[in-house]
């Protein structure tokens, strides 16, 4: 068994024994995608909710409107197919209070309506989620069973 680090604005794709984990996840979102029939995972960390109001050539996994197809493809090389996945999320809390509405000041919110809305474009339903709240979280997606398992320093441990 090997763990397998996907930082911020990052993702990766796992198999057998490899477990994925991703820290930090305060207003960002942690997306689990999962074949269970070919057991095979994808953990996506993005950080803001959509590309098309960045110029030049933006990172595609930062965003969620681009990354999440990024995900599902690099899936596919390694066997697992689109009408199976099935996708878990957790993050999008809103760290910090602010003042006014400012687009910081809801980016949390903001993030997980994207994530929502681009599985919902590619027929992936969502069968777990923790998102929201005011706290961070780390969260590990095991490749062997598709569990996702989330730890908060104030709020234990607990999966799905």
């Amino acid at each position: 068994m090997s763990t397998i680090t996907v930082g911020i604005s990052d993702l990766n794709v796992a198999k057998g024994d490899d477990v994925l984990v991703t820290y930090a996840l305060g207003s960002c979102v942690g997306i689990c995608l999962y074949d269970k029939v070919n057991k095979v995972a994808g953990l996506s960390h993005i950080m803001l909710p959509n590309s098309k109001s960045f110029s030049g050539a933006p990172q595609p996994y930062k965003f969620a409107d681009t990354a999440i197809i990024q995900l599902v493809q690099k899936m596919q090389r390694m066997g697992a197919l689109p009408n199976r996945l099935q996708a878990k999320i957790a993050g999008g809390a809103q760290m910090f209070a602010a003042k006014g509405n400012t687009s910081l000041a809801n980016i949390g919110e903001r993030n997980v309506q994207a994530v929502k809305e681009e599985l919902m474009r590619l027929r992936i339903p969502i069968i777990a989620e923790d998102t929201g709240k005011n706290y961070g979280r780390t969260l590990f997606f095991s490749a062997s069973d598709g569990i996702m398992r989330i730890k908060s320093v104030n709020r234990g441990e607990f999966s799905w």
